[in-house]
């Protein structure tokens, strides 16, 4: 493909959309695992978080059309997804009065973000290659146009979160609503599914998005009732008498 062809002009500005749009899903994630991090522990999720990212696709967009075609793949991928967006949703830990190591949130955080933008990537990296045309010319300028959008956009994200609680939820809820369009698009059932149950396309991906959000919802409200005894207890003992 020629720098100078229409082809070539067309197929940047395809890739330049898809990383508009999927990019967006990689920045809610970022957002939604570094929000409860400091301030500068945030810089270093989204760092490593995008480095992770990046690398991931790198990788993953040369083996994209074998890795679909693995049967029960994108439904365990679906799974996965899942249940990192249940876990999203869920009460920060108390820790009883100590100080909970910066390192190991910082960890837990970029830990979440890779595991989902590893799931996410299986259909990410397919429109990619499949718009570069076999160019690996196309395939890295799409991978270096994703990097600002996704840096910009979870850090715009993260700020909203701040003002705006709700936003987890429907962050979360947007992972279930991959995680269900997933689920029906794999290499044992997409067949059928297109054949006998279209409907599936739309309702598949409405279930998951409430599956997340009504279960994260239910379990956060379980942990919180367990953990109210354990903080009126050390609020008694901070008590000065």
């Amino acid at each position: 493909m020629e720098f100078a062809s229409p082809q070539f002009w067309i197929a940047v500005l395809q890739i330049i959309a898809i990383d508009i749009v999927l990019g967006g899903d990689n920045a809610v994630v970022i957002a939604l695992a570094c929000r409860r991090l400091p301030e500068k522990q945030r810089n270093l999720g989204i760092f490593w978080g995008v480095f992770g990212a990046i690398a991931l696709r790198v990788v993953l967009v040369f083996f994209a059309l074998n890795l679909l075609a693995i049967p029960f793949l994108k439904i365990l991928a679906a799974v996965l997804l899942l249940w990192i967006g249940t876990r999203l949703l869920q009460p920060e830990p108390q820790d009883g009065g100590h100080q909970i190591s910066a390192s190991t949130t910082l960890s837990g955080a970029i830990k979440t973000i890779i595991i989902a933008d590893a799931v996410m990537s299986l259909d990410n990296v397919v429109a990619i290659a499949g718009a570069a045309k076999g160019s690996i010319g196309l395939v890295v300028f799409g991978l270096i146009v994703s990097v600002p959008i996704i840096v910009w956009g979870s850090k715009l994200v993260m700020k909203f979160m701040d003002r705006f609680p709700i936003i987890v939820v429907i962050g979360a809820g947007l992972l279930g609503w991959i995680a269900g369009g997933m689920s029906v698009t794999d290499a044992t059932n997409k067949d059928w599914v297109n054949a006998n149950a279209a409907f599936l396309h739309w309702a598949a991906p409405v279930f998951g998005a409430l599956l997340v959000v009504v279960t994260g919802k239910w379990l956060a409200a379980r942990t919180q009732a367990k953990m109210a005894p354990v903080v009126d207890l050390a609020d008694d003992i901070n008590k000065p008498s």
